[in-house]
């Protein structure tokens, strides 16, 4: 009778575990924290690129709120001036910025933020400015789009970090959110190159957190899944079919800043399948790696002829058109 009752609780627990992680949008340790830590933010300066448009934006609105000053860069400075003008009342400066335009503008940009709000210096940066080629297989990829990949993705994102960096360090405090991407932890077919380039930010940040850790230098490194960063209600982000349920911008920002706060070194955001895919991939891989061999010619093709197919229609070879 007692292992009965052991099994029948076992078994419970177990369905409990499957229901919340198929209702998650985020791993388990993220999920786990409480709230924004206010007084992390108050006060702080955030400098944040890719700011004119999508996540950048949503974060520099939740950042508001919580009372920092904020350094909106991108490269379209109409844009800029837009975002800012939403932000009456607030301390914020803008900063044209577009990270593969080599060193010495990077340099002159980090300059130019370290003297903004009385030369208080920036206590957060969030590497959010990114470059997504066009679906295409992994041999169609042409040089001139690795090298703007590249140059933009890794290059300029990890110049901006070697200049501020020493700035942090000689304050004594700094934190980098780095948006990487679950592209960046598991195969992304149809993304070869944009892949490539996230992987290397995971390598490179994670190496410079375990080198400046103790310097007082901390390193979020955030990974979404589909992110829905249109305007209209309801609508879902462009490039992902049906299968692949999008977080909604607002709350992937309000995690994002969560992990932060919270001082995590890596996270994962997303919705059913493709969390499923990255704990496969990280904890399982040789059964993470079979399955997106399974999927992955399909989902290229999906791309490509924009239909809306499922997992498991990529998993059988079936494919719908959309209507």
């Amino acid at each position: 009778m007692l292992i009965l009752i052991l099994v029948s609780l076992a078994l419970a627990a177990l369905l409990a575990f499957l229901v919340k992680f198929a209702n998650a949008d985020g791993d388990f340790t993220l999920l786990s924290k409480g709230p924004a830590k206010h007084e992390k933010i108050e006060g702080k300066v955030v400098w944040i690129t890719g700011a004119s448009r999508g996540i950048g934006e949503v974060l520099a609105t939740q950042f508001a709120s919580l009372g920092a000053k904020l350094i909106l860069s991108a490269r379209n400075a109409v844009e800029l001036e837009r975002v800012k003008a939403r932000f009456a009342g607030k301390q914020v400066e803008i900063l044209p910025l577009d990270l593969a335009s080599g060193e010495e503008s990077l340099r002159e940009a980090v300059q130019k933020a370290e003297s903004f709000f009385s030369a208080a210096g920036v206590d957060f940066m969030v590497h959010n400015a990114a470059y997504d080629h066009p679906p295409t297989t992994a041999l169609a990829i042409t040089e001139e789009t690795l090298l703007t990949t590249f140059k933009t993705n890794v290059l300029g994102t990890i110049s901006l970090t070697r200049l501020l960096a020493p700035y942090m360090l000689k304050r004594g405090h700094g934190h980098f959110i780095v948006m990487n991407s679950a592209a960046g932890k598991c195969p992304a077919p149809g993304q070869a190159a944009y892949s490539a380039s996230k992987f290397a930010l995971n390598g490179y940040f994670h190496t410079l957190s375990s080198e400046l850790n103790q310097k007082g230098i901390k390193v979020t490194v955030v990974c979404p899944g589909p992110v829905d960063t249109s305007k209209e209600s309801g609508a879902h982000a462009s490039g992902h079919n049906d299968s692949e349920k999008p977080v909604p911008v607002e709350r992937c920002a309000q995690l994002i800043i969560r992990a932060a706060t919270h001082g995590l070194k890596e996270v994962w955001i997303s919705n059913q399948p493709v969390l499923l895919v990255m704990y496969l991939v990280q904890y399982m891989p040789t059964l993470g790696y079979w399955f997106m061999d399974k999927i992955g010619s399909n989902r290229v093709d999906a791309s490509a002829s924009e239909c809306n197919t499922s997992v498991m229609e990529m998993l059988f070879g079936q494919k719908k058109k959309t209507t």
